[in-house]
Formats: structure tokens, sequence, C-alpha cells
């Protein structure tokens, strides 16, 4: 047992070394999806084209902090100020709340499959760690517009940017980039152009003005 948590250690370390400095060629959730399509006679394939984040719009990357994590810049990749929040939230509602940083999602795409467990939970959370020491916040950003899913079998920003609005991911004004993140709560379900679309755009851009500048990583964790 001693033997197999060594091991463990040891690949994890290092996969948070070697994309550090090399995209991140597919996610589990890329092969889940694919393998869920061919199963029902769908299209497998993906879109993704990895780009550096200097080529994505800094219109989206604030556009990322608005709507999934305010504090990103701020925190060491758990905001525990929006997971007491939610707990307080979660007591009274029926329709729970996360609070789920960019760091997290991206330790948990990067690395984890698909699903709900306590061991799955215990080791986003080692992951998250992980990132966050060795891993700058800009490349943790990279890393997550790179990898998150915008629809079906589109993946990062490069495709999304392509697939709405047939331009790059460097060229997407602020209002494309709120449309494109109002979606990544529920990418499947949520069309870009439908009513829950434009009511969380609507917020995201105003979340956007509030923060009134671009993103400064300079900012980030000594």
């Amino acid at each position: 047992m001693k033997r197999l948590a060594l091991y463990f250690i040891l690949a994890s370390l290092l996969g948070v070394f070697v994309f550090r400095f090399v995209p991140v060629p597919f996610t589990w959730l890329m092969v889940s999806r694919a393998a869920s399509a061919v199963a029902t006679d769908e299209s497998a394939g993906w879109k993704k084209d990895w780009v550096a984040l200097e080529d994505i719009s800094g219109h989206l990357q604030l556009a990322a902090v608005c709507s999934e994590d305010q504090r990103f810049i701020e925190h060491n990749g758990f905001d525990f100020e929006a997971i007491q929040a939610a707990i307080e939230y979660n007591k009274t509602h029926e329709d729970k709340r996360g609070a789920s940083t960019i760091s997290q999602q991206t330790a948990k795409n990067t690395f984890l499959w698909e699903g709900r467990s306590w061991l799955r939970k215990g080791m986003e959370v080692w992951f998250t760690a992980l990132i966050e020491l060795f891993w700058s916040k800009e490349r943790i950003m990279e890393v997550y517009l790179n990898i998150i899913e915008f629809g079906r079998g589109i993946y990062g920003a490069e495709a999304a940017a392509r697939h709405y609005f047939k331009t790059s991911a460097r060229k997407l004004t602020a209002a494309q980039s709120a449309r494109l993140m109002s979606i990544v709560p529920s990418p499947l379900n949520w069309k870009i152009d439908g009513r829950i679309s434009s009511r969380r755009t609507k917020h995201i851009l105003r979340q956007m003005q509030n923060y009134g500048r671009m993103l400064d990583y300079h900012q980030a964790k000594p």
C-alpha cells in the first residue's frame, strides 16, 4: 500500500511537471464524450486547437474570472469564502451551488475522470494544490481556456471562437467572450444564443465592467 501511494505521488508530480510546459493533448472528459458518441452512433470527433495565453483575448480571460472565479488571482487554489457561502446557500435551497475555482476545474479536467466520489474529490484537492505550487496563474489560465468544453465536441477557446464567431481566440470581443463563458456551466444543454445564455451574458458583462481592468497576473501569489 505504501509503495502504491509512493507511485501515485511520483506519477502525479511527473504529470504536473510535464504539463507545466507541454500542451495537454486530451482530457478524460473528451475521451468519455467521444466514447458516448460512438455508443449512440453520433459523431465521435472533437475540435481542439491549443493556443498560447498571449493568443487568447484578454476579454475572454477576464470573462472567465468574472463568471467562474472572481478571486482567482488572489487565492491559492481554494476560495474558502465562496465555499462557506455555498454551504449556507445549500442549507436552504434545493438547487445546489458549488464553489469550484478555476484552479480546481483545471486540475479536475486535466488529470481526473468524470463523476462524484470522495476519492475523486480528494484527488482534485491534491492536484489543485500541486498546480498552484508548481504552475503560474498564467499557466493555469492557459490550460483552463484550452481544455474546457464549449459545446458538443468543442474544446478550448480557439475552437470555440472559430465555431461560434468565425474568428480567432485572440480577436474575441468582450461581448463574444461573455457569451462563450455564459454556457460553460452546462455546455451541452445551454445554447449560446438561448435565453439562459443571454441572461448570463448580461451578468458577466456587468461583472467585467465592475472589475474595471484586464487581469493583472502579477497580483498573483508571491
